[in-house]
């Protein structure tokens, strides 16, 4: 009975994503408890308690870019566009574009970057967080940057990884910068 639930949300996020979630199923399949807390992981990875949108996204986008530029991303970007978030703020943060971005998104993107590069600017910029926008932010900022690039390296892990691909933003594709230049 549990995996026929945990199958039936998996089928449900697809349906209602355009995603596909193959890794998830074949998760539960072998295991009920690997697949139950898999399940799990929305609760980590889409903590975003008092994080202004564009803060956290900048910081998510970041997190999962590090991990994917494929259907990963493109599940983010479509999120983002559905809570609100413009279509020009997510190309800038595909493109990498921070001046675009804005401050809030670059923000949280350097926040991001510098914490998976264990860059001592990570310091500074958790301390500015902290003080213009509060603990709580400051977690759901580490929540976001620890535990979203979290499902492309599980998926590339099980052997599920996608190549590079475009995104789509609005009516646009767009290519993705993996790295700064």
């Amino acid at each position: 009975m549990l995996k026929w639930l945990m199958h039936f949300g998996t089928r449900q996020m697809e349906k209602t994503t355009n995603y596909d979630a193959s890794y998830m199923h074949e998760a539960i399949d072998v295991s009920t408890a690997a697949g139950f807390k898999l399940s799990l992981l929305p609760l980590l990875s889409q903590h975003k308690e008092d994080a202004p949108l564009p803060l956290w996204y900048g910081a998510a986008m970041a997190s999962v870019l590090e991990g994917d530029c494929g259907p990963c991303a493109q599940l983010m970007v479509d999120q983002g566009l559905k809570q609100g978030v413009s279509p020009k703020l997510m190309r800038a943060l595909v493109a990498r574009d921070l001046t675009a971005a804005g401050e809030e998104a670059s923000l949280g993107f350097r926040y991001a970057e510098a914490v998976m590069a264990d860059d001592i600017e990570a310091e500074t910029l958790r301390e500015e967080i902290q003080k213009r926008y509060g603990e709580r932010t400051l977690i759901a900022l580490a929540f976001a940057t620890a535990f979203c690039r979290t499902y492309p390296v599980l998926k590339r892990g099980l052997g599920h990884g996608a190549a590079c691909q475009k995104i789509k933003i609005g009516d646009n594709m767009e290519s993705v910068v993996k790295h700064a230049a």
